[in-house]
């Protein structure tokens, strides 16, 4: 009979484990969540700082994209191969080491090299974070995750424009990256003493065809996407990258639901749940980031506000966002993941409607207040009924499809707001186009709602 103490023994490294993957989680997603928005209010202050043009700093945002979108194909297998605490914590270091070259670059050159090795290690960090995560928690337990799902996947976004523009204006653009690396440090030696490596599925042979099909295709599709608005989408380097992405994402989709051990599962989602999940994580990814993305520059080009005034505008979304995480917490449990996504989204549209025509800059506060509370609780609500039915196997490459669906969600909206901007935009002063690309953002949104009747009336249960 194995004595008592050896059976007792388990209990404290098991709840420090989970404490830990909560602590390392939020600090490593926090990062990651940032740096998606926290360069548009400074992306000005880059250019004029490197005798650049506006439309050239761009390329800062666009190499970042490229990078998460290089990384999140081959995410969920290096979790299965080298574990999910090693693949983490190494993207972890990588990620902080980038933010540091980002703060020491020359050169625009430079600046977006690094900020694409940033995007590839964080295209790593967000699907295997989440595996960590969500391995930590049974399915009945993760309505609670709320409060820690809200902080990196809609909180730090929509802090990213208030704080990049209070850092710009008042210390200078390097600090939007230096505010990683003490952060990321601690995050890694906190990992390194407290997350436990767990037992991994088979990874089975690497998809070489797979990888060399769809890591150059999400690169070239999103490079395309992020260059088409500002260099126009008939400039050869654009066309030639749109058209080559999509030929090699089509022949990887071909390929991916023909093979035995495929490097990104695409029949994952055929499954009800998480296939609908997924595809409302691409609308309401695309209807945030775009909205995101347009509103600064319609203080600032249009307006004549300052980066912080323009960053500020955005900032009673995180309020909502944090009040979001509450509903979902009280909500779910009681009325469900269709009773309660269909309403928000449909109000998040409204609201989203509403802003495009608020002039009163109290009004266009309280209205992003709105669009964080209403948003912010569909986007919880279809993340947490999506993964319930995965098993614990699958959840490292269910995580990584998942992700790559959202990720792009977010470069589709930013391109399509960006393009209609353009195309509108003649003299670059009138508000007017600035306001369409918000009523758009609120019609991709709304498209959602026709997907929430195919998730699930009830959570999970124990």
């Amino acid at each position: 009979m194995t004595p008592p103490a050896v059976e007792a023994a388990p209990a404290r490294p098991l709840l420090a484990g989970r404490a830990a993957v909560v602590v390392v989680y939020t600090a490593a997603m926090c990062m990651n969540g940032l740096d998606s928005t926290i360069v548009n209010p400074a992306l000005f202050t880059i250019a004029e700082d490197f005798g650049r043009p506006v439309s050239a700093a761009n390329a800062v945002e666009t190499a970042f994209l490229v990078g998460l979108a290089v990384g999140l194909p081959v995410a969920g297998w290096l979790g299965d191969r080298f574990g999910v605490k090693r693949v983490f914590l190494g993207s972890l270091a990588a990620f902080t080491l980038a933010s540091a070259l980002c703060a020491a670059a020359p050169g625009l050159g430079s600046l977006a090299a690094a900020r694409a090795v940033q995007g590839v290690a964080g295209g790593l960090l967000t699907p295997v974070g989440m595996t960590l995560l969500f391995r930590a928690f049974a399915p009945h337990e993760r309505a609670g995750l709320g409060r820690i799902l809200i902080v990196p996947t809609a909180l730090m976004p929509a802090l990213g424009p208030p704080l990049g523009g209070l850092l710009t204006e008042h210390l200078s653009w390097h600090w939007l990256f230096l505010v990683n690396v003490p952060i990321g440090v601690a995050a890694v030696v906190t990992g390194l003493i407290g997350l436990r490596a767990e037992p991994e599925p088979p990874a089975g042979r690497f998809d070489t065809p797979g990888f060399l099909l769809a890591t150059p295709g999400l690169g070239l599709l999103t490079y395309a996407l992020g260059f088409g608005p500002a260099h126009g989408w008939s400039s050869p380097g654009v066309a030639l990258s749109g058209a080559a992405g999509l030929l090699l994402l089509g022949l990887a989709v071909r390929h991916q639901l023909r093979a035995a051990e495929p490097l990104v599962d695409l029949r994952q989602l055929a499954d009800r749940t998480f296939g609908t999940a997924a595809w409302l994580a691409l609308l309401t990814s695309a209807g945030l980031m775009g909205a995101l993305f347009v509103l600064p520059l319609l203080y600032q080009a249009a307006l004549g506000a300052s980066a912080l005034d323009a960053g500020l505008s955005v900032f009673p979304e995180a309020i909502g966002l944090m009040a979001a995480s509450q509903v979902v917490d009280r909500l779910l449990p009681r009325l469900g993941p269709r009773r309660l996504a269909l309403p928000a989204l449909l109000l998040a549209a409204l609201v989203l409607a509403a802003l495009g025509f608020a002039e009163n800059p109290w009004a266009v506060r309280a209205l992003m207040f709105a669009v964080g509370l209403v948003l912010g609780t569909a986007v919880l609500t279809v993340q947490i009924a999506g993964f319930a039915d995965v098993p614990g196997p699958a959840m490292g490459r269910a995580m990584g499809l998942f992700t790559i669906v959202r990720t792009l969600g977010g470069a589709l909206g930013i391109a399509a707001t960006a393009a209609l901007i353009g195309a509108l935009n003649a003299d670059g002063g009138s508000p007017g186009p600035y306001r369409l690309a918000l009523l758009l953002t609120a019609v991709l949104v709304a498209a959602g709602t026709l997907l929430t009747t195919r998730l699930p009336r009830e959570v999970a249960a124990p």
